[in-house]
């Protein structure tokens, strides 16, 4: 039988990277918990093994019955019945096995029913349940917004609702209405404060809900009248069993039609504050979206690697003029690309997922007791390196989800326009991974001061001097030349003097960056495994040199004249 885990060793080559140790250590507070419960690991070792067993289950569970059951969610989809969501039938089959087997509240300490795992190794069956289907993945991971309620709701609230979360419950975060998409500080759903009820009353409509008829909800609203920007907003708890909210709306998507996308009525809907007031958006929407981001880099890449498989094994079996199509020149080129794409990109999603285990444990021990003096320095460091490496890891992964859903297709030839292929399924689900919860170019602009305060260059300069395996040498000499030119274009924009110039050619530098650091962390990872990496090694690193050296020479010769080429004037 498959299993998505064990059939990619490259997940426990990850799983095996050494700031595991560390990330282990802080995670389980010197495994103070063996004593208290029976499946607390007692060593380092025993930690990790627990591990790969949840990752195998997963594995099992998302080969065999999560992805059996995407053609038939993708064609039912969800109903709407008496303003409330019903998923579609398989849907249901796919809670009850992940429930049965255990996944949920994964990273959420034992003392409310989790497992206590590291956001790294979530991170990876969050990838491996949405190669099985992406719509259900966006359900089941977003699990993860309790994340928001433990780190900041009180332990009233903490042992009110992680453990249902631990037992499967569902969540939803309901940010977005129809005058408020990006621009959150729009927000109005109104927050009134009832001394009758003892509670507060929510009122208003949200658009564009994933899982919007989730058992528990986070939902930004307006809680000081007279309020028109972000200060005005607060986070709140809404729970679906004391009513108030109905579905007024399900979305027909191009995609993802196993995740229902809602619009919400709120009607004195009773919910409870989350954290302080005034909070809501400066604060506790900007650790869900960090951590809503992750989830979805680790979602691309699920797809990433279900097009890539797709496509190797139509081209191994599909014969043109008595030849197998991937020994063709043009189609190896594209597979070596896609799975390029797989390898590079994994690289950044647990390189940053491992950046941000660290800060959270950190953070999390701080509730508990003083940091020591070099606890804060390192909280510091890896709450930096995470918000770096964020926008780099969500945004170049769902491009190249979309890249790979296409070559996909367009290896199957005509047979990838035809319904009855899985590869036009990932090419729908993959179009809305660079859009939602921050589209590419917002990603853009959370990474660019990081670009032109040199942040990201003295992180590769650092990356350049560790060492690579001799026969990586050459590819080595290629990224530091890389490096250089990229040296080259942040400092002409900088010169440039333009602010209208800097926010024109920000999407090309950023690219630039995160093509640069995953060409460095794809050969550390040659390095370490060159039977898994080498080859991909070799492929993205040239792919990233070709277009390293083309944005370079676009930058270097932009002139503050050439943007009349690119307005768009009004027509007359």
């Amino acid at each position: 039988m498959p299993n998505y885990y064990t059939d990619n060793p490259e997940l426990r080559f990850h799983l095996q990277h050494p700031l595991m140790q560390r990330i282990v250590e802080l995670k389980e507070r010197n495994f103070e918990d063996k004593n208290k419960y029976e499946d607390a690991p007692v060593d380092f070792d025993d930690a990790i093994e627990n591990y790969n067993r949840l990752l195998e289950i997963t594995g099992d569970i998302a080969a065999n019955v999560i992805e059996p059951n995407a053609e038939a969610v993708d064609q039912e989809g969800p109903h709407l019945v008496d303003g409330r969501m019903l998923y579609a039938s398989k849907t249901y089959e796919n809670l009850d096995a992940t429930r049965k087997a255990g996944l949920w509240g994964i990273s959420m300490p034992r003392r409310y029913g989790g497992l206590n795992l590291p956001i790294t190794p979530y991170s990876m069956a969050s990838e491996m349940v949405s190669s099985a289907d992406a719509g259900f993945q966006n359900i089941w991971s977003l699990q993860d917004c309790i994340e928001t309620l433990y780190e900041f709701g009180n332990e009233e609230q903490r042992k009110k609702y992680i453990p249902r979360v631990c037992s499967g419950e569902t969540m939803s975060m309901d940010l977005t209405e129809p005058d408020a998409g990006s621009d959150l500080q729009r927000v109005m759903l109104k927050a009134t404060y009832s001394e009758k009820d003892k509670c507060w009353l929510l009122n208003g409509v949200k658009r564009f809900i994933t899982n919007g008829d989730s058992d528990i909800h986070l939902v930004l609203a307006r809680s000081e009248e007279g309020t028109r920007d972000g200060r005005g907003l607060s986070m709140f708890i809404y729970d679906k069993r004391q009513g108030g909210v109905t579905v007024r709306h399900i979305e027909n998507k191009l995609g993802i039609h196993g995740s229902p996308t809602c619009e919400l009525v709120y009607k004195n809907a009773k919910a409870e504050l989350c954290g302080s007031t005034r909070l809501g958006l400066i604060k506790y929407v900007m650790a869900l979206m960090n951590g809503a981001r992750l989830g979805i880099a680790a979602q691309s890449v699920g797809v990433s690697q279900a097009a890539y498989a797709e496509g190797l094994t139509y081209a191994k079996e599909r014969k043109q003029f008595d030849t197998p199509i991937i020994e063709m020149p043009a189609v190896y080129d594209m597979l070596s690309r896609m799975k390029a794409k797989v390898d590079a990109g994994r690289s950044i999603l647990y390189q940053t997922a491992r950046y941000v285990d660290i800060y959270k444990a950190l953070d999390d021990i701080s509730r508990e007791r003083k940091l020591t003096p070099e606890e804060r320095a390192e909280q510091k460091k890896y709450t930096r390196l995470a918000d770096a490496f964020t926008p780099l890891a969500k945004g170049m992964n769902s491009e190249y989800a979309n890249q790979n859903a296409y070559d996909a297709i367009q290896i199957h030839g005509g047979s990838g326009f035809i319904m009855e292929y899985k590869s036009q399924r990932l090419y729908r689900d993959a179009r809305i991974f660079s859009i939602y919860e921050g589209t590419t170019q917002l990603q853009v602009v959370a990474a660019i001061r990081y670009i032109t305060n040199g942040t990201y260059l003295t992180m590769m300069k650092e990356m350049l001097e560790t060492e690579v395996a001799e026969e990586l040498r050459p590819l080595k000499v290629r990224v530091e030349e890389m490096v250089k030119r990229y040296e080259q274009s942040i400092n002409y924009v900088k010169e440039s003097g333009s602010q209208e110039v800097n926010d024109l050619l920000a999407r090309r530098l950023y690219d630039m960056t995160a093509e640069i650091i995953m060409s460095l962390l794809i050969l550390d990872d040659a390095t370490r495994a060159p039977e898994l990496f080498t080859k991909s090694a070799h492929v993205y690193i040239r792919m990233a040199e070709e277009d390293v050296l083309g944005k370079s020479a676009f930058v270097t010769r932009f002139i503050a004249e050439d943007l009349k080429y690119y307005r768009q004037m009004p027509i007359e």
